[in-house]
């Protein structure tokens, strides 16, 4: 399952940092664009699958509003 998430980012003092639009309490930063990247991979990563155990499975369903 792929994921399609937008990040606004900027370059600080130091090291670029972002944040996701979709979940704006997961920010992170790295001292490339590509480090940043990924630092907000994991980060998404660590949040979302936070409480779910290592043998998990994943579903998709349509909701109808």
């Amino acid at each position: 399952m792929e994921a399609k998430l937008k990040m606004i980012y900027w370059k600080g003092d130091k090291y670029w940092v972002g944040k996701l639009l979709e979940h704006p309490e997961i920010m992170t930063q790295g001292e490339t664009i590509e480090e940043l990247i990924e630092n907000m991979k994991d980060a998404y990563m660590l949040m979302a699958m936070e409480d779910v155990p290592e043998n998990h499975e994943v579903r998709e369903f349509a909701l109808s509003l």
